[in-house]
């Protein structure tokens, strides 16, 4: 069965011409720069962000542990959302590899942190605590439903952190969806950080990868953490040449996923006994609950909709994250809405 897969844009897979440009990519060795297509994405990336430098690494969890790396020391404290990603999603990294201690702090419902919590957060200068060095900000917020941090509050708290010696690292896997649901550019809402990781395998099609960007000090310094984690990669330029497509031509459509994921919305109001959340979706995330009066649970509904060529996944035991993407077309949607439909009665 050809199953249409919603639950995340992490597994789309990479286009015909994608599939073309890999098989023709000019390659070297990468530890040794000479893969002239990594190279060219890596430029790339960099001036489209608007940053000194990139690097290509093979997941967002290496490269937002890249960043950490870089900014902090062990015994250093980073100030996360408690929703994070990198606080709940990246297996404890930071700890585990870093010896850095995050400082969570409450998520609001728009997916920012709150400049008081934050302000509160950092540590005093005191023999007995550790020393705040990173604050961490997340653009797209995820758990918040795929909301967009605004480019004025994101140079807000970058004057935060500057102010008061720190840095300022963006998670931004999606945040090429941020800058198009807002009609800003991607390198407006980035300028005030001092580095930010995104995915080419999510919205942007790429079969595997992500791009880490900076100044040409803390890339050179990440290059060399990168091969210390044995993400040092050699003909790569295989891969690279997806990336390089995703970033010319896959970040100038992810506003029709962000449609089809309003359609879907749309459709799934009118579906009794779904509650899907107010304002979703903000980008190309729906979020929705099962009615208290609905007797099955989400797992229930899942495999219900399996068996009707559907992929789903649930957040927890009666919620559900739908994520629209390239290969999730209008009739895509319409069977997704029939499909909760059937499943519930």
């Amino acid at each position: 069965m050809e199953y249409i897969d919603l639950r995340s844009d992490t597994v789309t897979k990479p286009t015909p011409e994608m599939r073309e440009a890999m098989a023709e990519a000019e390659v070297g060795d990468d530890v040794y720069r000479d893969d002239p297509t990594v190279n060219r994405l890596e430029e790339l990336a960099a001036e489209m962000l608007g940053k000194e430098a990139a690097l290509f690494v093979p997941s967002g969890t290496m490269g937002n542990l890249l960043a950490l790396l870089v900014h902090c020391q062990r015994g250093d404290e980073v100030i996360v959302g408690n929703q994070s990603h990198i606080y709940l999603n990246e297996a404890g990294g930071m700890s585990a590899l870093g010896g850095i201690q995050p400082c969570p702090i409450q998520n609001q419902p728009d997916g920012s942190l709150a400049i008081k919590d934050i302000f509160a957060s950092i540590r005093t200068e005191d023999v007995h605590h550790p020393i705040t060095r990173l604050i961490c900000l997340e653009n797209t917020q995820n758990i918040c439903g795929g909301v967009p941090l605004t480019a004025e509050y994101t140079r807000q708290i970058g004057e935060l952190a500057h102010h008061n010696h720190l840095r300022l690292h963006l998670d931004g896997a999606r945040i090429f969806n941020a800058a198009i649901a807002q009609n800003v550019s991607v390198e407006e809402l980035v300028k005030p950080a001092d580095s930010v990781m995104f995915c080419l395998s999510k919205g942007l099609a790429a079969p595997i990868g992500s791009m880490l960007v900076g100044t040409n000090k803390f890339i050179a310094r990440a290059r060399h953490i990168r091969k210390m984690l044995g993400g040092g990669m050699r003909q790569v330029g295989v891969l690279a040449a997806a990336g390089i497509i995703s970033l010319e031509k896959m970040t100038k459509r992810l506003g029709e996923d962000h449609a089809r994921a309003r359609k879907l919305a749309d459709g799934l109001r009118q579906v009794e006994g779904l509650e899907v959340d107010a304002g979703s979706p903000y980008t190309n995330m729906v979020y929705l609950n099962l009615s208290e009066n609905v007797p099955v649970n989400a797992q229930q509904i899942i495999q219900r909709m399996r068996d009707d060529g559907v992929l789903v996944d649930s957040e927890s035991a009666r919620r559900f994250r739908l994520v629209t993407h390239f290969w999730i077309d209008d009739a895509a949607v319409e069977k997704t809405v029939s499909a909760f439909a059937k499943s519930l009665r």
